[in-house]
């Protein structure tokens, strides 16, 4: 809903509060508590909004590390929900589209129990999922990239971003990708999305190249899905992820505001080797 580690724990904080006042009180905990966190989340977005209007170049969700792979035992909808892209696609919609649109589409919630939830009438519910299914465009990808073909590209990435080989990139990048930077004005980044392969493997090689001497590159699951930490000194400065499809890198994220990279994992540099 919120887009932030910090604003999520927050909410889920204040929620709990509210809930040991009242707990012993309760028939059915769940609802209360989806109610609170779902109508907080909507406040928080109303209040965020106006924040993100004024946001220094593209604005993304905070990346989350996911080193395991995506449990099949899972919802492919919840998988999916954690997405960069899907995440990107959620800022289109109102605060109450967004939150009638996870709980149905991604939860399983009955349009009786949503429209509980957001006070709204069940008809307007409908009315709502329907719009934000409108908004949101073209449908989400439905099936995982294969693992070993996205370590592949993950790893020719690396490497040629290592050594400047921007021809070697160009066979890993889709034609028409895309790069979206996000720095909030604090880091050097492109404030505006970067489209072709040729501009993006340039922008890239620049980029990494200002501190090559002293920094590492791990392999990470992102979001659910295959990227690449930039560390300086085992320091996070840089966070990439890769939409991977039909054997190409057809969206890159940058996520290099440093607000935003305080829940990715540190590393002893010493124990990461930069990539050759």
């Amino acid at each position: 809903m919120v887009g932030s580690v910090a604003d999520a724990e927050d909410i889920v904080q204040e929620a709990y509060l509210r809930w040991q006042e009242v707990s012993g009180e309760l028939r059915s905990p769940r609802a209360f508590l989806t109610t609170i966190v779902t109508r907080l989340a909507i406040n928080f977005l109303h209040a965020a909004r106006v924040r993100r209007e004024v946001y220094v170049g593209p604005w993304l969700p905070e990346p989350l590390a996911t080193e395991r792979t995506a449990d099949l035992s899972e919802p492919l909808e919840l998988a999916e929900s954690l997405s960069m892209a899907f995440l990107i696609l959620l800022e289109r919609l109102a605060p109450v589209e967004r939150a009638v649109l996870l709980l149905h589409d991604v939860f399983d919630f009955e349009h009786a129990e949503i429209a509980r939830i957001v006070d709204r009438t069940e008809v307007n519910c409908r009315q709502l999922l329907s719009r934000a299914r409108r908004h949101l465009g073209s449908p989400r990808r439905r099936f995982e990239p294969d693992p070993v073909e996205a370590t592949r590209l993950t790893e020719a990435f690396s490497s040629t971003a290592r050594t400047g080989d921007v021809d070697r990139m160009l066979t890993v990048l889709a034609k028409d990708i895309t790069l979206y930077s996000d720095s909030g004005g604090k880091a050097g980044a492109a404030d505006r999305p970067i489209h072709g392969a040729v501009a993006v493997a340039n922008h890239i090689v620049a980029a990494l190249g200002r501190f090559a001497a002293t920094s590492a590159l791990r392999p990470m699951r992102i979001n659910g899905e295959p990227g690449l930490v930039v560390y300086d000194r085992a320091h996070p400065v840089a966070v990439l992820i890769f939409d991977v499809r039909e054997h190409r890198i057809h969206q890159l994220y940058a996520v290099v505001n440093p607000e935003k990279l305080r829940n990715i994992p540190h590393t002893d540099r010493d124990r990461t080797s930069p990539v050759q």
